[in-house]
C-alpha cells in the first residue's frame, strides 16, 4: 500500500490498567488520542475505530452500533493457522503464481502487507518475504503479530523468514531499485470489495477508514516492474480490470480471484 495517510477518527485505549503505559507510549509514537481505560462507550465512539491495547496483543475495533468484532495479526490460530496446515502448499494458486516449485523458493517483496496473510503463506513455503505496508497503524498491528509469533515453536522459524518495513511503497521501491534480491513483487492493492461475507466486511470495516483505496495502484506495477528480478504477481478481484491496463503474460484464476503474473526472466534455484 502506497500512502500513509488515513481518514477517519482513530485512538488507543488500554484494555487495563496494567497496559496503560504501552497505550500511553503507542498514542504518542503514532499521534493519536489516548481514550482513559475505564471511558465510557459514548466517548469511544466519538471516534471510528479503536486501536485497543489487550494482554493477548494489539487488536482494532470498529466503534458505533452494530460494528463488527476486532481484528488483529493472529499467525498462530484461526484461518492463518488452518491454511499453514492444510491449505494446500505448493499447489495454492498463490504459489503457482509466485513460482514456488521443487527447489525454487523466491525472494519475495510484498509490497501491499495488509494483515501479512499472503506474506506468511509465501513464508510456510520457503520464501524469504521482505513486506511493505504504508499504514502506521497496520504496520503497529502487523509488527505486535510477528513479536508473538516469534515465541511459538512451530510458527517462529516461519516468522523469521519475514521482515517489515513502514514505507510508501512506491517510494521504497524507486529508491531500492538498484537493491538485488527481490526475484518477485507481490502486489495486492485495495480495491472496492463487493464480497458480503462476515470476515470481508469485518477487515474492510477495519481496513477502509486507515488506509482507503490504492488510487495509485497503476503507479504500485510500474514501481514493481522496475525492481522485480524474475516476475510481478498482481492479486485482483476475478472480474477487476488489470492494473494499468497492463494484460499479464500469465494468469491464475479462481471462483473470486486471480492472479496476474508479468514474467520477465525465468525463475531458478
Amino acid at each position: 500500500m502506497a500512502d500513509s495517510s488515513y481518514s477517519g477518527s482513530v485512538a488507543v485505549q488500554a484494555c487495563a490498567e496494567s497496559l496503560q503505559a504501552r497505550a500511553t507510549e503507542l498514542a504518542q509514537s503514532l499521534g493519536l488520542e489516548l481514550v482513559p481505560v475505564n471511558a465510557p462507550e459514548s466517548d469511544r465512539n466519538q471516534h471510528e475505530l479503536i486501536l485497543e491495547v489487550t494482554e493477548s496483543g494489539l487488536q482494532i475495533q470498529p466503534c458505533g452500533k452494530g460494528a463488527p468484532g476486532p481484528t488483529a495479526v493472529d499467525f498462530l490460530s484461526g484461518s492463518v493457522a488452518h491454511r499453514r496446515q492444510f491449505g494446500g502448499g505448493k499447489g495454492q494458486m498463490i504459489a503457482k503464481a509466485v513460482g514456488v516449485k521443487g527447489a525454487i523458493k523466491p525472494s519475495v517483496l510484498d509490497a501491499t502487507a495488509g494483515l501479512g496473510k499472503d506474506s506468511f503463506v509465501l513464508a510456510t513455503l520457503g520464501c524469504s518475504v521482505t513486506m511493505l505496508e504504508r499504514s502506521p497503524i497496520i504496520h503497529a498491528l502487523l509488527q505486535d503479530g510477528l513479536e508473538r509469533a516469534k515465541a511459538d515453536p512451530d510458527v517462529g522459524p516461519i516468522v523469521e523468514q519475514m521482515s517489515l518495513h513502514n514505507a510508501n511503497s512506491i517510494e521504497w521501491m524507486q529508491e531500492n531499485k538498484d537493491l538485488a534480491g527481490f526475484q518477485v513483487v507481490y502486489l495486492d492493492p485495495m480495491f472496492p470489495h463487493k464480497d458480503k461475507s462476515a470476515l470481508v466486511k469485518k477487515e474492510m470495516r477495519a481496513f477502509r477508514p486507515v488506509v482507503g483505496d490504492d488510487l495509485d495502484a497503476d503507479q504500485l506495477l510500474e514501481a514493481a516492474l522496475e525492481i522485480a528480478e524474475n516476475r510481478v504477481v498482481v492479486k485482483r478481484p476475478r472480474k477487476a480490470p488489470y492494473l494499468a491496463n497492463r494484460k499479464p503474460s500469465l494468469q491464475f484464476e479462481g471462483k473470486s480471484s486471480r492472479y496476474d503474473v508479468y514474467p520477465l526472466k525465468k525463475l531458478e534455484s
